[in-house]
């Protein structure tokens, strides 16, 4: 069995970090990444309920674009941006607020909503109408 990052890879790719213009604020970027993909994950490299959300997608057939915000120069900023979003509290010290999961461009929200989703149903046809699933 692998561990590491070589068996995270195996699972999914993390996002590429693009260059992106010094005016963009951090709600842009979250709403510029959140747009380029059917379905991206913001999340820290070490959570477990990143890891978690992240196997839910890779084991429905769903490879979801993944920005780690521990590994991203202006990943705070992109944090406040998303609690912002979230209608959280992102005080210094303050629990995280990832991951949160956008399908479609639209923001679903955090692990509870993505599984509640999940759950009751719902998640399988946003994941066909962002067209990140079509079975």
């Amino acid at each position: 069995m692998q561990y590491g990052a070589a068996a995270e890879q195996a699972w999914y790719t993390p996002a590429v970090v693009a260059p992106a213009a010094a005016a963009e604020t951090a709600a842009e970027r979250v709403e510029r990444l959140a747009s380029e993909s059917a379905v991206v994950v913001f999340s820290v490299s070490t959570c477990c309920m990143c890891h978690a959300v992240k196997r839910l997608f890779c084991g429905m057939g769903v490879h979801p674009a993944v920005h780690e915000l521990d590994l991203d120069p202006r990943g705070r900023e992109l944090e406040r941006a998303l609690a912002c979003l979230l209608g959280a509290a992102a005080a210094p010290g303050a629990a995280p607020i990832v991951p949160v999961v956008f399908i479609g461009g639209r923001l679903v929200g955090a692990m509870d909503r993505v599984m509640a989703a999940h759950i009751n149903g719902s998640l399988v046809p946003l994941l066909k109408e962002a067209g990140a699933l079509w079975l």
